[in-house]
């Protein structure tokens, strides 16, 4: 029987939880195709072994998930990482915890958690806190004058 990683195991989970939120699928009908799939077992991704998740993503893409591909490359992962960085930078000089930037991709993007934004939703994320970063030192400004 074929086992994945734990770091491919992660980004198949990624995946899946990217895949209920790009088709807009209802919690407990995610649940059912959870159960449908691994034959009453469990109602959740993680409980799932390599080929369950594999034929959950098979379905997923059947109704419609457009997957981005395979794993990014070490030059994609790094760029992503230096945004989750200048997002880390400003949620640390406004005194925020990491909750309030998953809070804001859940608005932005309806994708629970910031590490599974792409690329582009992650410039958009870190262009939204440079945006309140002004207007804090904006206001801050008017009250020193």
């Amino acid at each position: 029987m074929k086992t994945a990683t734990p770091n491919a195991r992660n980004a198949e989970l990624a995946r899946i939880h990217i895949a209920k939120a790009q088709l807009g699928l209802a919690d407990d009908t995610y649940r059912a195709t959870i159960r449908g799939i691994s034959n009453q077992r469990t109602d959740s991704a993680k409980d799932l072994d390599y080929g369950e998740r594999a034929k959950l993503l098979e379905h997923l893409r059947r109704l419609g998930f457009r997957d981005r591909g395979a794993l990014p490359s070490r030059q994609a992962a790094a760029a992503k990482q230096a945004l989750i960085d200048k997002i880390h930078a400003h949620l640390a000089t406004a005194s925020r915890p990491w909750a309030y930037a998953d809070g804001m991709a859940r608005r932005m993007f309806r994708i629970e958690r910031v590490d599974w934004l792409t690329p582009q939703q992650l410039h958009k994320l870190v262009a939204a806190f440079e945006y309140d970063a002004k207007r804090r030192a904006r206001k801050a400004a008017e009250v020193g004058a």
